[in-house]
C-alpha cells in the first residue's frame, strides 16, 4: 500500500476470503487490485455505493491491525467507524492470514522448516503494525 497510494478502499461486493480493493494515492489516482494482489481493472461500479467501503488511510489499517478503534475518515456521501465490531476483527485478521500465507509462499525455501510452530507470535506482531517481511524476520531472530 505505501508504494502505490496513502488511503485504501475494499470491494464489498467480491466474495470470498480476501477482497478486492484499490489503493488511492495523493492525486486520487486509483489502482486496483484482486483478493491474490494482482492489477485488477474493476467495472465501473465495483467500488462505487454499497459495492464499496470507506476509504481507510494508512493510520487507520495499522490502527485496525493493531486492534485499536478509531473513526474513519470517510467522503461527504457516507460515514462509518471501524473497529470495535465483530466484522472489523475477523476482517483484520483475515487481512493479516493473507498476508502471512503469501508471505510464507513466496518464500518457503528460505525459512526455517518449523517456523509454523511461531505462527501465533507472527500475528501478534503483525497486529502491533509490522509487516509480514518484520514479523517473520523478528520470529527468525528469537527463535532461529
Amino acid at each position: 500500500m505505501k508504494t502505490y497510494g496513502d488511503r485504501v478502499q475494499f470491494g464489498l461486493a467480491h466474495g470470498g476470503q480476501r477482497p478486492f480493493y484499490q489503493v488511492i494515492n495523493s492525486s486520487d489516482k486509483k489502482m486496483a487490485f484482486n483478493s491474490t494482489h494482482h492489477l485488477l481493472h474493476p467495472v465501473t461500479d465495483e467500488f462505487v455505493g454499497s459495492n464499496g467501503s470507506v476509504v481507510y488511510t494508512l493510520d487507520q489499517i495499522n490502527a485496525a491491525i493493531a486492534g485499536v478503534g478509531v473513526r474513519a475518515k470517510v467522503s461527504a456521501t457516507r460515514t462509518r467507524t471501524t473497529g470495535g465490531t465483530r466484522a472489523a476483527t475477523v476482517k483484520v485478521q483475515d487481512l493479516i492470514d493473507s498476508q502471512k500465507y503469501d508471505y510464507f509462499k513466496t518464500h518457503r525455501d528460505l525459512l526455517p522448516p518449523s517456523i509454523g510452530e511461531y505462527s501465533i507470535d507472527i500475528t501478534v506482531l503483525m497486529k502491533q503494525g509490522k509487516s509480514a517481511e518484520e514479523a517473520f524476520d523478528e520470529v527468525i531472530k528469537q527463535h532461529f
